[in-house]
């Protein structure tokens, strides 16, 4: 049996070749942010809710067998409205990154994935919304290009496109002006091509 491929088996596996390259690229260029079965606690992640406006909605956020969990209770109560939670990482810089992926488990409620450019809580704040089936682990892809711009809950015109190249901050936010229990979980989240 003759042990050398002919030419035209090499041309047929050509593309399949070029893919599995490509695939290994891409993986290499994807960048966890923060993976929870790694976090031994959840101490550096901060809850902002609406009672910094006289709201009454209250949330918490754990670690808990490698999975953060997002959790609490939303109020309309004194024009109130919104539970959030966010961390402020090293810098990160995603250059030739399009799109955060969240892996996460919800309650069918509607969440916020959240990210600032700027430090401080008086800079704009860029959010994209991603609806949860209840009970399911799901892997919710989220272009930067979808990101809009919004401070204190108003859209900004005039603002620019979210920038990756500086990540000052990232987190969740429900708003969804539904009264009632919340559960959001989530094992990891990352920036990929």
């Amino acid at each position: 049996m003759n042990s050398r491929l002919k030419p035209y088996y090499i041309i047929a596996a050509l593309p399949w070749i070029c893919l599995a390259l490509t695939m290994d690229a891409r993986a290499a260029s994807d960048k966890t942010l923060f993976n929870f079965s790694a976090a031994t606690n959840a101490v550096a992640w901060q809850i902002v809710n609406d009672d910094v406006m006289g709201g009454v909605s209250a949330s918490t956020f754990s670690v808990t067998n490698g999975v953060a969990v997002f959790r609490g209770d939303v109020s309309l109560e004194n024009n109130g409205g919104f539970a959030s939670v966010r961390l402020s990482p090293a810098r990160q810089k995603s250059h030739g990154l399009d799109a955060f992926v969240v892996r996460a488990r919800g309650d069918g409620r509607r969440y916020k994935f959240t990210v600032r450019t700027e430090a401080g809580s008086d800079t704009p704040i860029y959010q994209c919304a991603f609806t949860t089936k209840r009970g399911e682990w799901e892997e919710h892809r989220l272009p930067f290009k979808d990101f809009v711009p919004t401070f204190r809950g108003r859209v900004l015109t005039n603002a620019p496109p979210l920038d990756p190249a500086g990540i000052a901050s990232v987190g969740f936010l429900i708003s969804d002006q539904q009264e009632g229990p919340f559960k959001l979980e989530v094992a990891w989240i990352k920036a990929e091509h």
